[in-house]
């Protein structure tokens, strides 16, 4: 079943190899390390799947079992969870933070990366209990945000690090 829509829209397909929503495809593809099936899942819009693994054989052991609507909703759920770990993973790595103890009150110090790809950066920073930012400076993206560094920082009166 194929139901075509305007150019701006994305084109349903329910075929037993491809199932395409608005948002995702579903492709059963060959396994190319072994002699079974694999099902790719890719975003709309995107090159690459979020998602590739096994799929089962049919009934003749030789063909896929052909995809079907329950398969594709499990499929998308497990597809969108993959990115979102994706996603949190990418977070944590470009955006770390630390907590520093002083007579003046715990300070939350923040180191943020940006991942240019000519002149990546980072900026780090220091907030008070209140969330009041008490600094900011620019810094290496190679910057390693520690316990230890963020404790330099505040002692040193927010002083720009060493390179």
């Amino acid at each position: 079943m194929s139901t075509n829509f305007s150019d701006d829209e994305v084109t349903i397909i329910q075929e037993p190899r491809l199932w395409r929503d608005e948002r995702w495809t579903a492709q059963v593809i060959k396994n190319e390390d072994d002699e079974g099936w694999a099902v790719a899942m890719t975003l709309v819009g995107e090159s690459e799947p979020a998602l590739v693994g096994p799929w089962t054989m049919g009934r003749d052991k030789k063909n896929p079992k052909p995809l079907d609507a329950a398969a594709f909703h499990t499929l998308v759920k497990t597809a969108s969870e993959v990115l979102r770990r994706h996603e949190q993973q990418l977070h944590a790595k470009l955006h770390k933070s630390v907590k520093v103890d002083t007579p003046a009150g715990r300070i939350q110090v923040l180191l943020d990366i940006v991942p240019d790809e000519d002149n990546p950066y980072a900026t780090l920073s220091a907030r008070n209990e209140q969330g009041e930012t008490l600094a900011q400076v620019r810094v290496a993206a190679s910057f390693r945000l520690t316990d230890t560094s963020a404790a330099a920082w505040v002692e040193g009166e927010f002083q720009q690090p060493p390179r």
